[in-house]
Order: C-alpha cells, then structure tokens, then sequence
C-alpha cells in the first residue's frame, strides 16, 4: 500500500551520510545539534520553537549541551489532538571516532577500522526526513515534538534529565533506536549501577607483607564468590538477568600491598526485585571477602558499598496506544510487523517513568559498537517512512 505521504529518499539519505561523518561522543555533540537546527531552521520551522535545555548542567562531566528540542505545530488538528513525540540519540560510542562513511551497494559501512555511528545516527537522519516530509505537504496532523538526546551511550542522561514539560506534554512518544523498522520495542530491562571501595592496609609487600591487608585479594575473592554463585555475567538463577564489573582501579606500586581498590559495575534484570537481589549479592560477596582477608594483628579490610537505581524495567501492553499507532502504520506500509523486549537500556526507559508511554522503533542499524556496525539502507528509508506514516495517521 502506498505511503499517506512519500519521504524524499535521496534528502533522507544525503542528511544520514553526512550525519554519520559528524563527530559527535557522549557530551560532544554540539555539531550534530547544531546540525539539525539548521535544517529544521531552513526546512521553514521558527527558530523561537527550536532550543536545547538544560540537562548537561545536570549531567555535568564536561557535556558542551543539552537536549535538542524542537516543537512543531499542528496543522488542521484539533485541540484534542494529542501531540506525539518523536526521539533519538545523538551521540555515539568512542569505537566510531574517526569513523568515514561508505555507501557498498544495499549498505553504509564504514570506510575505516572503526564503528560507523548508525547507532544512533539513523534516528536523527529519520527525524529530520519526518519534519521535511511534514513541512513539504498540506495533509493535517497533530502537534509534534522531536527530541534529540544527549548522552545516551554512556548512561541514558540526557533522557533522565529531560523535563516532560519542555515537550510539550506529549501523550505519547516513538523512539527512535533498533534496528528492523516493524519490530515494535515494548518494554526493556531495568539497571541497578554500583560501586564499591575496598579498604586494606599497607605495608611492605617485601618486608612485611603479613603485615598489610590486600584489597586486591578482597577484590578477588569477592569477585569469584559473585561468579560462583551465579550472579556475574549472565545470571539464570532466580528470576534472570545479567552483571558486570565495568571498571577496576587501584594499586601504586609493586612492592606496597595494596590498600585501595575502586570498582564499578552494573546489575540488570526484568524482574524489580530480583535486580535488588543481584546488586545485594555483590554487596554481601564483597562484605564476606573483606572481613576474610586479615593482617598479622587479626584486623580485616573494609568496603563501602553504594548503588543506586539507573532505570526501572518496564512492559507495554501491546494494546497501549503507542504500540497500536506504531503496528497500524506499519501494515499500511506493508512492514512485518512484531513486538520485542530489549535486554539493553534505552531511552524510553526514562520517557515511560515520566508519564509518556513510549515504544522504540527501527531504522536499520545492526551489529553497533563494533568495527562490522552497517545500515541496512531500505530499512533506514523504511524507519523514516514509518515515522512519517504514524505522524499523518
């Protein structure tokens, strides 16, 4: 069945590749913004509707901006339209610096040994293609906010920071983030992250090694007390879920005994309760191994624990109104269409716990973060078409 409106497939394309060729790392994406407000700036929508808000002074860590918001009117709707909102991620994984795009017949890759950034440049080129395509036509369709976020790879943060009523109180929202442009992404997995300083004591690694208490050794033992009972990587005890240690930190010398260890990790699960349960058994598994290493005097290391919780799992009806809007255009389009849970976090994760129901859709990015990361051309054109298809339906 034809599109209610055909996107300009060569417009969308020329805006993906250039997009892809933009630096832009978690707090760096000052150029894709800027970017994207000149096009909408000359695509005819005011200035006065396009800003960035306030989130990397929140986020802190050295974030150039904020969010990108763009607010675009209705045209011949009526006041009970509810307005939609349309999103995506800007920035991109360390892996994709440098990165030059290639189109190789039915594909993008990239040109070099690097990531090439579909993830999530194929959402900002689909944003852009929708807001051209609305500008372009005289068919009526609700209120529209388009929201380019910041800092996803690294945390999620421009989404948890995002004030709902800078969007304009969107009744529900369509993420852009996955790869096949049918398959709806109805609910994610939820994160716990932590951290954790181990305390020994120092001395002479030489002279005196009885004498010190190894935080290195805590570390150790707690780790491989975690892994032998299930709770590290991929965990099928319980309810499920996954865990890793991310960062390790610590250590001066050869010769001291070490007497600082700083780690970080992060727990998931889908279940709430029993993602509790995982960080708990770090917690406990650390507490176990310091109070098992002792000096020559009998006195133990320390640790103190902290977590908190990232982002809580969520699960969509699939008769939820984003999800039926998402499934109706796509049969329109003649798209397979499916429902899917992520076992990663996204940003829908933070718009659902605010209050705006959000699926996240497709626009042909597959294997990111890694040096094979490619764009399924047709797909990325069909992720654009079908923002357009729910916008006007």
């Amino acid at each position: 069945m034809p599109a209610i409106q055909a996107i300009d497939e060569k417009r969308a394309l020329d805006h993906l590749m250039k997009l892809l060729a933009l630096p832009g790392p978690s707090g760096g994406e000052a150029k894709v913004s800027e970017y994207v407000r000149n096009a909408l700036i000359k695509a005819g929508y005011p200035k006065s509707g396009i800003k960035n808000d306030k989130a990397h002074k929140k986020i802190g860590r050295g974030f150039e901006i904020g969010n990108l918001i763009a607010k675009l009117p209705g045209r011949g709707s009526k006041k009970k339209d509810p307005r939609l909102l349309f999103m995506g991620h800007m920035d991109t994984v360390p892996l994709c610096k440098g990165a030059v795009p290639l189109r190789k017949g039915k594909r993008i890759v990239s040109k070099g040994n690097t990531a090439l950034g579909g993830d999530n440049r194929t959402s900002i080129g689909a944003l852009l293609a929708l807001a051209e395509t609305l500008a372009a036509c005289d068919l009526p369709h609700p209120p529209i906010t388009l929201l380019c976020t910041v800092g996803e790879e690294n945390g999620l943060f421009g989404a948890l920071h995002v004030n709902v009523k800078d969007l304009g109180n969107p009744a529900m929202g369509f993420n852009v983030d996955s790869d096949i442009p049918g398959q709806i992404v109805i609910g994610a997995i939820g994160a716990d992250r932590w951290e954790v300083d181990v305390r020994g004591i120092s001395s002479h690694a030489g002279v005196h090694p009885d004498h010190g208490v190894s935080a290195t050794l805590i570390a150790s033992r707690a780790i491989a007390d975690v892994s032998e009972r299930g709770y590290f990587g991929k965990i099928t005890v319980g309810r499920g879920g996954a865990s890793n240690i991310g960062t390790i930190q610590g250590g001066e010398a050869t010769n001291q005994v070490t007497d600082h260890i700083f780690i970080k990790g992060e727990s998931r699960s889908h279940n709430k309760a029993f993602l509790g349960k995982i960080t708990k058994e770090y917690e406990k598994a650390f507490q176990r191994a310091a109070k098992s290493v002792r000096n020559h005097k009998g006195k133990p290391g320390k640790i103190e624990f902290r977590s908190e919780r990232d982002y809580d799992a969520f699960r969509m009806s699939k008769n939820a109104p984003p999800v039926k809007f998402a499934a109706a255009a796509a049969k329109r389009l003649g798209l397979p269409v499916s429902t899917l849970i992520a076992d990663g976090g996204i940003d829908a994760s933070y718009l659902n716990s605010k209050g705006v129901p959000t699926v996240t859709l497709g626009a042909g990015q597959h294997a990111a973060h890694t040096v094979d990361e490619y764009i399924e051309i047709r797909e990325y054109l069909d992720g654009c078409q079908l923002l357009t298809e729910i916008a006007l339906g």
